[in-house]
């Protein structure tokens, strides 16, 4: 059965939302920080802890994770750091 939407691997890194982890402080290590992308399909990429195994069993009614699908956790600031480059709906 086709999903309602799914990813388009074929998308490409377009540009960063927001600020680095090395400039908001989360990260020393540039190879090993989380990020949040903009795709070139609109699509947005985050990089973060794989966090699917600690949180599924807790998860709020209604949420759920499905094949394929993984929960990761990214630093609040590095979400706050990029409301200004995403657009209003």
């Amino acid at each position: 059965m086709a999903r309602f939407w799914d990813a388009d691997s074929s998308a490409l890194f377009v540009k960063r939302l927001g600020k680095s982890a090395a400039e908001l402080g989360n990260s020393e290590d540039e190879e090993k920080c989380p990020d949040i992308w903009q795709l070139d399909n609109g699509d947005i990429a985050v990089i973060g802890r794989d966090l699917t195994a600690v949180y599924a069993s807790r998860l709020p009614n209604g949420v759920s994770i499905g094949p394929g699908e993984r929960l990761v956790v990214i630093p609040g600031n590095m979400l706050s750091a990029a409301k200004a480059d995403i657009p209003d709906a």
